[in-house]
């Protein structure tokens, strides 16, 4: 491990930080020059055992979404580990509580996900009320007629009830974008925001669940996944929903119990729904695949080429401030989810 020279001229090992996933190669560089990095250069998705060996070998490790890091795990981490720099914001993949326990910080990137995140829940909202890839079929299959007035009919947005399960940071930018499409914003939310937020968006706080979802004709979940979302979006609740009703979830798949939620698409219980995570990661139930009514995107949500580069530089930040002794700005505890 090399050593850098502070500007009082001491000198201080460099950090051995273990990067779990390809990154964008501006923010690799920047890390290798910062940090005696080890990357993965093949983006090749580390099984538990690499992930544990790779825990014995840095002080710091950059997990993403895709690595799931338990208690055991941890128990096996290595004397140098002592901080986990999340690429990402969620956190459900790491045991958050056994980390602190073994005295390992743990942090994440908040706030530079927000806006493209928001960006995709409209995408998702008119790709399905107004079909545009049943549009987008037909004319790659070259089976196009021409125009008919009954052809392609989907709905109008102006005037219809979106509502907002979740009203963090993502839920209130939804929100914004909605009101500029005439959509009478509802939410429901562990906490009432302030007036003063609230009155800003114009929304409407619903402190039960089931009578917003009885009432709005989209919903757009953007909770995170806790035990206490888990099935949020159940069997009885979506009975709840209006026949025509669309749901959009860029949160977390384990919010919607997703076989209840084909079912009812299947059966026409629900208009259509339009999906970019899944209660299972990348095994999508096939009978879900097939239904002309869905919208289903491969977990992009966030993908900008700037969201990803500022991810990396609050990952960056992070690490930057534990090497130098400063509790990292997006310092994570149990508390807090």
């Amino acid at each position: 491990m090399g050593n850098v020279t502070n500007g009082n001229g001491s000198t201080q090992k460099r950090l051995r930080v273990a990067v779990t996933r390809a990154l964008p190669e501006a923010v690799e560089t920047r890390m290798t020059e910062l940090f005696d990095v080890e990357l993965n250069h093949e983006d090749r998705k580390l099984d538990r055992d690499a992930l544990v060996a790779a825990m014995g070998r840095a002080d710091v490790l950059v997990p993403c979404v895709t690595d799931r890091i338990d208690a055991g795990m941890l128990a096996q981490a290595g004397p140098g580990l002592r901080l986990i720099a999340n690429y990402g914001a969620g956190l459900d993949h790491i045991d958050v509580a056994a980390a602190q326990a073994r005295g390992i910080m743990v942090s994440n990137t908040p706030d530079v996900v927000t806006e493209d995140t928001a960006d995709m829940v409209m995408a998702l909202i008119l790709s399905v009320t107004r079909r545009i890839p049943e549009g987008l079929a037909v004319m790659q299959s070259g089976d196009w007629q021409g125009w008919a007035p009954t052809a392609f009919l989907g709905q109008r947005l102006g005037g219809k009830r979106l509502g907002i399960l979740g009203m963090g940071r993502v839920g209130q930018a939804v929100a914004r974008r909605a009101k500029a499409f005439g959509l009478s914003v509802h939410y429901h939310n562990r906490h009432r925001l302030r007036p003063e937020t609230e009155a800003a968006l114009e929304a409407t706080w619903w402190d039960s669940l089931d009578q917003m979802l009885s009432r709005i004709d989209i919903l757009s979940i953007n909770s995170p996944h806790t035990p206490a979302t888990y099935h949020l979006i159940n069997a009885r609740r979506l009975k709840l929903m209006k026949p025509t009703a669309v749901i959009v979830n860029t949160s977390r798949g384990e919010v919607i119990d997703e076989n209840a939620l084909t079912r009812g698409l299947r059966a026409g219980e629900i208009g259509g729904a339009g999906l970019d995570v899944f209660e299972h990661g990348h095994q999508i139930n096939p009978r879900l695949r097939a239904l002309p009514n869905v919208v289903l995107l491969p977990h992009m949500g966030s993908a900008t080429v700037e969201g990803r580069i500022e991810m990396g530089e609050r990952v960056m930040l992070n690490i930057c401030n534990f090497r130098n002794g400063v509790r990292p700005p997006d310092m994570v505890v149990p508390e807090m989810l």
